[in-house]
């Protein structure tokens, strides 16, 4: 519901009333004390949907532009009496001099709009240098876009041609400047250390996500366009719908101004072109839909003018986007071909394999190069085979034109290949894997005393214990420890628990089938070593001068103490 006030100039009182009283408004008359243009006040309850026709009915009973009119948004109305006014005022959308007033707001002064695109440039192209998507949802928020995209279809649409040439200049300047932001970035950026030398920009999945774009990429700025004038006309939600429209150009503007100061051209030229299609498209699909909303000029003799510039601006925008879909529909089905041709060559390497069948051979990754830019170009796909073969067996000399030929012929495209070969061991179950001697030394790099120093680890190092699980669920891990592990634990702990019982994971059932390995390590006084075997038998080389400890540790499978 709005509250709307106005002042009715003079002479005109008699003729403004009566035409509320034809339209069935409620109305309070206040007489006006001020300087004396205008002789009464007069305020009216209606909803949104009906200011527009109240206030042109209005204009014609003699309030003119150079009178006041207040329109307010109220809390709370209750009354009985408004579902009559609900009924004679159906819709939903705003007023035109809402619509009118809410896109000048949204046009920001220029150095406020200026300052937040650069900082929403910089914050981007830092995002997409980072591959974080989080930092790029940032920039978004900052990004002051959707003012300028609406503004240029609300001038265009209501015959005000300075809002409609400031919405367009902003636009275009703006992304211009966050092209040329994000490439002096990148340009700085390269002087220090805070980017590794020689890295590939295009092997940043955000930055390539942005580098070949496809027909997908017009639905999204047709949609933030549609849904910005919606959450326009309809008064909710133009802060998240400006999110919306600023990811269909922030990253693309900040992409390519990235590519130009890397030095590469596609890159630079594909995020411009998805930059210049998102815009036509936010602006085409806004001002197509404040057209269809019935909005117009207050102006009759203005009203067929710009149902005829509409037409221009909607059929010059048209052929815009169509001649720059067919670059983004080559780009899309230049991205089938290339994901198509991939999963066919590793399902066609797959099946020669299992044909073959062959004992010990296996094949271990089938890489594919190639992108939608190889394709455009006729550029030949690289496919990279490595294969485990067994340490007794010869590998082919011609393995790899083998495979070049069988692809050739079943997908019918030249490839060049190449064929790498690794050594294939695989596990038996009488496979044991041994951790020899000083296993833990990293322990010299905590700052933390004890038993807290084997935690500190498993925390720093969380990917070598997690292997240690994962290798002990599938072999025995027999860890044998050094005479500095000795020195540590006992002077960190000597009369508890062992660094090394940490690592033990007890698991039920095996223990005794498990074949014993006794380990004996001296204190650091004893210059020799000594063993007994399990089963039997003396293997002593040289016997200690102190008594020595024998121990097995076994990560996964228990343990096992055969004493002092």
């Amino acid at each position: 519901m709005r509250l709307v006030q106005v002042l009715i100039p003079r002479g005109s009182r008699e003729s403004v009333l009566e035409s509320l009283d034809g339209q069935g408004v409620d109305y309070a008359v206040f007489e006006e004390v001020g300087r004396g243009d205008f002789e009464a006040m007069v305020q009216f309850p209606v909803p949104p949907s009906g200011v527009e026709t109240v206030m042109e009915k209005l204009t014609n009973a003699g309030v003119r532009d150079d009178s006041y009119t207040i329109v307010l948004p109220t809390e709370t109305v209750v009354s009985q009496r408004l579902s009559a006014l609900k009924e004679r005022f159906p819709g939903l959308r705003i007023s035109r001099e809402e619509l009118h007033a809410r896109a000048e707001d949204l046009a920001p002064a220029n150095s406020t709009f200026f300052s937040f695109l650069i900082l929403s440039a910089v914050i981007a192209a830092t995002g997409l240098l980072l591959d974080s998507a989080a930092t790029i949802i940032g920039a978004m928020v900052v990004a002051p876009l959707m003012g300028p995209a609406v503004s240029a279809s609300v001038g265009a649409i209501l015959a005000d041609q300075r809002m409609a040439t400031r919405g367009v200049v902003l636009q275009v300047t703006g992304l211009a400047a966050a092209i040329a932001t994000a490439a002096v970035l990148g340009v700085v950026l390269q002087q220090t250390i805070l980017i590794p030398p020689g890295v590939d920009i295009q092997a940043i999945p955000q930055v390539a996500e942005r580098t070949s774009p496809n027909v997908l990429s017009l639905f999204l700025a047709l949609g933030s366009g549609i849904a910005g004038a919606i959450s326009i006309m309809r008064g909710s939600g133009s802060t998240l719908v400006g999110v919306a429209i600023a990811v269909a150009l922030v990253p693309p503007a900040a992409t390519s101004g990235l590519g130009i100061a890397f030095g590469l051209p596609a890159v630079a030229v594909a995020g411009a072109v998805l930059v210049v299609v998102n815009l036509l498209a936010i602006n085409l699909s806004a001002l197509i839909l404040f057209y269809l909303s019935g909005f117009k000029p207050l102006d009759a003799d203005e009203r067929e003018g710009v149902r005829t510039s509409v037409a221009t601006r909607i059929a010059v925008i048209g052929v815009g986007i169509a001649v720059l879909s067919l670059v983004l529909a080559g780009v899309t089905y230049a991205s089938f071909q290339t994901a198509s041709f991939e999963q066919q060559t590793q399902a066609e390497l797959q099946r020669q394999f299992d044909e073959a069948d062959i004992e010990g051979v296996e094949l271990v990754s089938v890489t594919v190069d190639y992108r939608p830019i190889d394709y455009l170009l006729g550029n030949q796909p690289r496919v990279d085979v490595l294969v485990g073969i067994p340490r007794d067996l010869q590998a082919p000399p011609d393995l790899a034109q083998r495979f070049d030929d069988q692809l050739t012929a079943e997908l019918g495209r030249d490839v060049v290949v190449r064929v790498g070969f690794v050594e294939a061991q695989v596990s038996d179950e009488d496979a044991e894997l041994l951790i020899n001697g000083d296993a833990f030394g990293l322990w010299e790099f905590t700052d933390v005393d004890g038993l807290d120093k084997f935690d500190a680890l498993v925390d720093r190092y969380p990917e070598l214990f997690g292997q240690f699980e994962a290798t002990g669920e599938r072999v025995p891990i027999t860890l044998i420890p050094g005479n500095h592990d000795y020195e540590r634990v006992a002077k960190d702990a000597p009369n508890e628990e062992t660094w090394f019982q940490r690592l033990v994971t007890p698991a039920p059932g095996r223990g005794d089938d498990i074949p014993s390995r006794t380990v004996v390590r001296p204190t650091t006084e004893s210059s020799g070593a000594a063993a007994t075997n399990p089963s039997g038998g003396d293997a002593t080389t040289e016997a200690p001068r102190r008594p020595v400890r024998r121990e097995v540790y076994r990560t996964g499978r228990g343990i096992e103490d055969d004493g002092l």
